[in-house]
């Protein structure tokens, strides 16, 4: 977190508050914290509905949405894939008749929302959701909105990949940097924002090598494998909705599928790093983009 403020504001209780109100969020939303909203919900799969906070059911209809515009290639109930392990120190790659039974289990059309009792159900017994793909951009703009409240109109937020900038530092526009998926360690380019969101899907990011072959985080939700498509995804948006749950949307549906979900959103910048035909800038991307 980067904040430039006034004088007279005191920037640590803002940043103390914004950092605070994430975590708050982070705790509720994670599917690897006990006794929260979405361990209640896996534990009553197949059961019952459980009440959600309105955070989290404001996340669960983006995500409903996402999963209805892309066909299904963004899913959260991915979760029950449970087997997996990314970590570079164990790395571990579930049998396959393991995942073979968790097939059944992902399907977003069996979550079912009540916005006015706001609940959530799922219908099945086992199913379980993972909200890494579409909770950490409304993290970020709430952390953003404790900054404003305290009177912070300048600031960048980082999370682990994905940014929200507000405002300007010393009255140049932000520069963030673009990871090269295919070099993670280097940037492809810079790119100046002054309002909105940076966000960054690869198979860089959380991933371990076995016989030569990457396994990373992103899973397929037809197969329960990790993806083979494009290798890194960036996107820039002044609007959470057109963006949020759209980069782990194409890296499963690959790079002419991705470029189709692209198009109609004009107001979204965005660059795909594919396997084999390189580097895909969208006409926004090609300008903003500095070397």
């Amino acid at each position: 977190m980067t904040v430039q403020a006034d004088r007279g504001i005191d920037t640590q209780v803002a940043m103390t508050a914004a950092f605070s109100e994430m975590q708050r969020l982070h705790d509720m939303l994670s599917r690897y914290r006990i006794g929260n909203p979405v361990h209640a919900l896996h534990l009553a799969a197949g059961v019952q509905a459980v009440p959600v906070t309105p955070e989290m059911l404001s996340v669960l209809q983006m995500a409903l949405q996402r999963s209805q515009q892309s066909g299904g290639t963004f899913d959260i109930t991915v979760g029950a894939f449970t087997g997996w392990d990314f970590s570079q120190s164990a790395g571990v790659v579930p049998p396959a008749d393991e995942i073979a039974r968790e097939l059944p289990l992902v399907d977003y059309r069996q979550l079912v929302l009540d916005e006015k009792k706001s609940t959530a159900y799922l219908r099945r017994r086992g199913m379980r959701i993972d909200l890494g793909g579409i909770a950490k951009l409304p993290i970020l703009q709430a952390g953003m909105r404790v900054l404003k409240d305290h009177g912070i109109r300048n600031a960048m937020l980082n999370g682990g990949g994905d940014v929200l900038v507000s405002g300007q530092l010393q009255g140049r526009d932000w520069r963030i940097g673009l990871r090269d998926p295919r070099s993670p360690e280097q940037i492809l380019g810079t790119v100046s924002l002054r309002e909105g969101f940076v966000a960054a899907s690869g198979d860089y990011e959380r991933f371990f090598m076995r016989d030569g072959q990457r396994f990373h985080h992103i899973l397929d939700p037809q197969t329960g494998q990790p993806t083979r498509g494009p290798h890194g995804v960036a996107l820039i948006s002044r609007t959470l909705e057109d963006i949020n749950g759209l980069g782990a949307a194409i890296m499963v549906a690959g790079a002419a599928a991705g470029r189709a979900m692209l198009k109609p959103l004009q107001s979204v910048d965005a660059l795909i790093v594919e396997p084999k035909l390189g580097l895909w800038l969208s006409h926004g991307m090609a300008q903003r983009l500095r070397s």
